[in-house]
Parts: structure tokens; sequence; C-alpha cells
């Protein structure tokens, strides 16, 4: 075996510290032991369907102890999970296990009408592994249980092929436009990527006995806000697991603040991942409705990565837990390491500002290395250890991971610019951006100045179409209850902070901006909604 394998990390963990705390999730605890165990008999039946090495097996599950628990099994048989929107749609549902190429699907019960639906339409799928989340429906006679498959304790399993560190992790992910699309990690490199995160790094070369020797005590509790088949929360728990933390993860199928700070006193959470100001805002509006209700003393971070989390929100933040560090992390499936923005010590750091990770560069579209303070829009890329590409899409490959003076980048496609400092300013996803009156605007840029205004809690701003402009500038604000928002009071405000031709030309107000579970916005469900609005 060449390369770290997650699976054989992680049994070194369960062989040094079995009865340390591995999942847990509401009342519910599992072990390092335990889940090692349950695993195990998920693998086997895994390679008892007659799969072949790397065939991909999908979670379609809410939180619960059981996606990590699979995933686990996968990495066990030499198999590579694949992670499943649980938002998604019946069409988008077959697309994503038919380009996946999954030979095994782990589904809760909640989705059982839906997977009865569709099965017959992927024949590639072997075998369906049905969890008990709770909801009422029983297993269906096509499926198999997957507590009855976990209890069978067969013993440490792998796949007649072994493990290597060149087997993958298997992360979809939507982003703004287009269908779903499969960034293939090596899971050398994700796990060599992760440990430069951890007090000891992992070395070029596997040394599993000195990894078992350096496990004398738990490693951190760590606690994705968002779910585990979004990126953040996928790594979050995967880089927790692979110190010997613990993962906790919250019971509700919408995000609620008071569930977070509940668990956080109750199971002694060091680090929350969350989702910018979507999972901020609530926590800050929870403190502040309820100062020193919660004990957070053991909660050394808060982490955020994939959508821009304001300075203000911060600051609110740290007036409740000074000694905490606030860590925006600039990063994406495909990328990762290309800019950190930290606070602490009761100072926030200003929205959108990042510094850029060891590997990173600004690049401008025709393959050059932009200059500190020129003020020329570039293309954040990172170099060294990345996917290995698309899962079979060459041609999106070849246009996100580019060689450039030697060095091969991933590029996933947002815009920056580069400070004087050698700090960059986030602008956003070219793939969003608005053309108006002949100037870019990215919408990110503009919908943090929205979102400090008095009383709005979100906010989207997409580009309409318009007789003058091209494409009009337009915000759909979301605003507190309570407030009253003067929509040219807004749109002066932001002409305050940003060039004038940035503001929005329209307000509207809306019962909700549509966030997702991931904090991520439909910027064309948005758009349409806003055309239909102004029609």
């Amino acid at each position: 075996m060449s390369g770290w394998n997650f699976a054989e990390v992680w049994e070194s963990v369960a062989d040094t510290l079995p009865d340390a705390p591995a999942l847990m999730h509401g009342d519910r605890l599992v072990t390092w032991g335990e889940m090692d165990a349950r695993a195990d008999g998920v693998a086997k039946w895994l390679i008892d369907l007659g799969v072949r090495e790397q065939d991909k097996v999908a979670q379609y599950l809410y939180n619960c102890t059981e996606y990590m628990e699979s995933v686990f099994a996968a990495f066990k048989a030499g198999l590579a999970p694949v992670n499943t929107n649980y938002r998604y749609h019946d069409d988008e549902l077959l697309y994503l296990w038919d380009n996946a190429d999954a030979v095994a699907v782990v589904f809760g019960a909640s989705f059982t009408d839906r997977v009865a639906k569709l099965r017959d339409q992927l024949p590639k799928v072997k075998g369906w592994l049905w969890v008990d989340d709770g909801s009422g429906p029983s297993c269906p006679e096509w499926a198999t249980s997957y507590d009855e498959v976990a209890a069978t304790r067969p013993g440490r399993q792998s796949g007649p092929w072994g493990r290597d560190g060149d087997h993958l992790l298997m992360l979809y992910t939507g982003g703004t436009t287009g269908m779903p699309k499969g960034v293939m990690w090596r899971q050398d490199d994700l796990l060599m990527m992760m440990s430069q995160q951890f007090p000891q790094p992992f070395g070029e070369e596997p040394d599993y006995e000195a990894f078992r020797a350096a496990r004398v005590a738990p490693g951190p509790v760590s606690m994705p806000a968002c779910p585990l088949m979004h990126g953040t929360g996928c790594f979050v728990a995967l880089i927790a697991m692979s110190q010997g933390g613990s993962v906790v993860t919250l019971t509700g199928r919408s995000f609620d603040a008071v569930e977070l700070l509940d668990a956080i006193q109750w199971r002694k959470v060091n680090l929350i991942a969350i989702v910018g100001d979507a999972f901020a805002k609530p926590i800050l509006r929870a403190l502040d409705a309820d100062p020193g209700h919660w004990d957070l003393s053991s909660l050394l971070a808060i982490m955020s990565s994939g959508v821009m989390w304001s300075e203000e929100t911060k600051r609110g933040l740290l007036g409740h837990h000074e000694a905490m560090v606030l860590m925006d992390v600039f990063s994406s499936s495909e990328a990762l390491g290309m800019g950190t923005s930290v606070s602490g010590g009761g100072l926030a750091a200003e929205t959108a500002t990042f510094q850029l990770g060891p590997n990173a560069a600004v690049i401008t579209e025709d393959g050059r290395i932009v200059e500190p303070g020129s003020g020329e829009i570039g293309l954040v890329g990172v170099a060294g250890r990345g996917p290995v590409g698309y899962y079979k899409d060459e041609e999106k490959s070849a246009r996100t991971f580019r060689v450039i003076g030697g060095q091969r980048y991933s590029i996933p496609g947002d815009f920056a610019t580069v400070e004087a400092d050698g700090s960059i300013r986030l602008l956003g996803r070219g793939s969003v951006c608005i053309n108006t009156g002949g100037e870019k605007v990215f919408p990110e840029e503009v919908e943090e100045a929205v979102k400090t205004f008095p009383g709005v809690r979100d906010a989207v701003v997409v580009g309409v179409p318009d007789d003058v402009w091209g494409e009009a500038i337009t915000a759909l604000v979301e605003a507190d209850s309570a407030a009253e928002v003067d929509d040219a009071a807004l749109v002066a405000y932001v002409k305050e902070r940003l060039a004038p031709y940035k503001a929005p030309k329209t307000v509207l107000f809306v019962d909700t901006v549509g966030r997702a579970p991931n904090g991520k916005v439909d910027y064309k469900a948005c758009r349409e909604l806003a055309v239909a609005r102004l029609a």
C-alpha cells in the first residue's frame, strides 16, 4: 500500500482509543470501538454484493451517526463514498447516482418513497441499505436494514484488493450553475492537506505505528452545524476523526441556533463549522437574547467556509466569548487552502479580506500572476496537492485544473484583487457575475454591503434584464420581522460603501432568500423570482 488511507488511520484510532467517543447525535453516543465494529459489518455487506475496487457508494442521509460510519465502511472495503444532496429532486438524484456509477446507496427511512420510485431506473445499483431515522416507514422488502448488517460484527474487513492512498473520496458539488460534478480526491492527498492543521502533521511516508503511539488521549470535539453531505461538513468531520477526535451533529432538520448552543455546552465542543452569516447571525441573535445562558468555555474556534462572513457579526460573537478564534476559511470542494481570515482578541477581521494560503496565487485569465496593489482582477488558484479532477468530465477538469508556470493549479472560479500588503479582497464567482452598463459586478460584494444595513437579515443580489443597463442590479432582501427597512435609504447606504454603479437599482422584499442547509443560494431561482416580480 502506498500513501495515507482513511481506513488505516481510523482503525488505528479505534485500536488505541476504543472507548473514546467518535460520533454523537442527540442522545446517541457511538465510541470508536463500536463504530469500527459496526462499519466492519457494513463493509462486509458491501463486499458481498460483488463490488469491484473503487466502486461508488452513495450516502443519501440527513446528519446521523450512520453517515460517517458508512463512509468508514466504504473506506474499509476499498470503495469510494459519494455524498448526495438530500434536497435534490428525482431527476437530479438519477443524474448523480448514474453519473457516479453508484453500486450501493445508503439511504434514510425518510427517503424510502422517493427511492422506491427511482430504483428501477438505476440498474447499476446492486444494493440498497435502509437506515432507520425515526421517521416511521419500516424497511422495504427490496432493501436491507443497516442496523441488522452493522450488528453482525464479522471482524476487520478489507476488499481483496486491499487499501491504498490512491483510493478516492468523491465529493459532488453543484456550485452555482450546472449539474453536479464529482470532485475526485485521492485519500493520501486529502489526508496530507488536512494534517497541516494537526499538532503533528503527517509525514510523506505513512507511519501508522508512530500515529498510534501518539494517540494518548482523544482528539478535538468538532461540530459541523451544516449537513455532512456538504463539503464543509464532510471535511470538518474527516479532520476531527483523523486526529482521533469526535463529531457532534445536530438532530434538527433545519438549523436551530439554540440547539447548537445547547450542544456546545453539553458535549464540550471545541470547534464548530458554519457557513457564513446564514448560521452566524441566528447564533448571535440567540446569544444577544439570553446573554450568559450558555457555558461556551470549551469552544476554542468557529470556522466558516463557503459564504462570506461579515465583520459586524464576528464582532458581536467575540463580544460573547472573547477567548475564541473566528476563522474564515476560503476554500472549495476543488481547492483547499486558498486563503484564511482570522479574528480574535476582541478584534474582527474585515469582511471578504483574506491572507493567501502558502500555495495560492491570484491569476489573470491569460495566465499571469497578479501583482499586489495593481488593482487587477484575477482568479484565485492553489497549487500543490489537489483533486485528480472531475469524474468523467475531462472538459471541466481541463478548465479548472491548469498548469501555469510549470505548476498545476486548481482554479475553481473565484475572482479577487491583491492589496499592496499581499492580502486579497474576494469579489465572488464569475458564474454569477452581473454585467451592468459595461461594468462587471460580483453579487457577493454587494450582498455583504446590503446585509450590514440595520434590519436586514439576509440578502441576495442578481442581475435582471434591462433595456438601458443590460442587466439591472436587483437585491432580494429578507428583513427582520419587526424592522422597517427603507429601500431608498438602503440604496444610499450601499452607495456610501461601494462604487455607485454597484448599488441596487431595485430592492425587492421577500420572506426568505431560500438558502439551502449548506448556507448557499440558488441564484438562478432568485433571478427568476426577481424577473417575475418586476414583470
